[in-house]
């Protein structure tokens, strides 16, 4: 068995200036196949509430299926870096909840974060989490929980204004305690000038080339994603691929192709003479 990547590691390679490679999956089996690559970090996020349910937004996932998938990715995964997604509502009631549902993934998933979509308002939140002993990955920018009140999700920190708002956030947030940032769809320049601020990992989706690192969700990197952001790059298009499978596999079965004897199970050598007897003494009709 491999040594398990930890908190301390990403620091390392902040710290060396190497990138950090980070996916967001949700199944045992994507997590198997991306755990055998260079990949540092994984992340079991609540886009799984799109990805894998289908639903408008992230909104829908909650606490008991993220923890069922975390679990998943973590089996398959062992030795990554593991970040859970907080999601909706599982830390918004009162702190002693939010506290409770961090430890629940780190007593029955085994990760090494927690991931929350932080403002002003939850900075107590985060504070407590990281007293309780457990570390936190801040996520500021693009806020995909925040769906219904800002309306529509669009780039941050384009204005002065904004930026100087985001990185007063950030300070905060690393105040609170934060083990590490999360920028989804925050303006290049002030990703590097928030990257650079600070000792912690930054990792980027979508805000450019100066963070520490990089993450994309698995459905974007393998082609399965029929629309995009901007920010998303394809690495394969395995989209056709699976189609004409299925499509070959209907064909088959219709046309009686499949299965054959090659994949079927048999009864052992001299087997079926006496089953058939036996059944004919009893007066079964073949």
């Amino acid at each position: 068995m491999g040594t398990k990547i930890t908190i301390a590691d990403l620091a390392e390679a902040k710290r060396r200036g190497k990138k950090i490679s980070a996916v967001s999956c949700y199944d045992y089996t994507t997590a198997k196949l991306a755990g055998q690559t260079g990949v540092e970090m994984l992340l079991a996020g609540d886009s799984a509430a799109q990805f894998m349910l289908g639903y408008d937004t992230t909104l829908p996932a909650t606490m008991d299926f993220m923890v069922a998938i975390t679990a998943a990715v973590r089996r398959a995964a062992p030795n990554v870096c593991l970040v859970a997604d907080m999601p909706f509502l599982s830390y918004h009631v009162s702190v002693p909840k939010a506290v409770e549902n961090a430890g629940r993934f780190f007593t029955e998933c085994g990760v090494q974060m927690v991931k929350i979509e932080a403002s002003e308002s939850y900075l107590d939140v985060v504070k407590a989490i990281g007293d309780a002993g457990m570390a936190v990955m801040g996520h500021i920018g693009i806020r995909p929980q925040s769906i219904n009140k800002v309306g529509r999700l669009r780039a941050e920190a384009k204005t002065v204004q904004q930026a100087q708002e985001l990185i007063r956030l950030a300070d905060q947030l690393v105040e609170a305690g934060v083990c590490s940032l999360l920028l989804e769809g925050v303006a290049a320049e002030v990703s590097e000038i928030i990257t650079k601020r600070y000792e912690l990992p930054v990792i980027g989706c979508g805000s450019g080339p100066g963070c520490d690192g990089q993450i994309l969700i698995a459905p974007d990197i393998l082609g399965l994603t029929t629309e995009k952001p901007k920010f998303a790059k394809n690495y394969c298009d395995i989209q056709e691929t699976i189609i004409k499978a299925f499509g070959r596999y209907d064909k088959d079965v219709k046309g009686k192709k499949y299965p054959d004897a090659k994949h079927s199970y048999h009864i052992k050598s001299g087997e079926l003479k006496k089953l058939i007897k036996t059944l004919a003494d009893r007066e079964f009709f073949f």
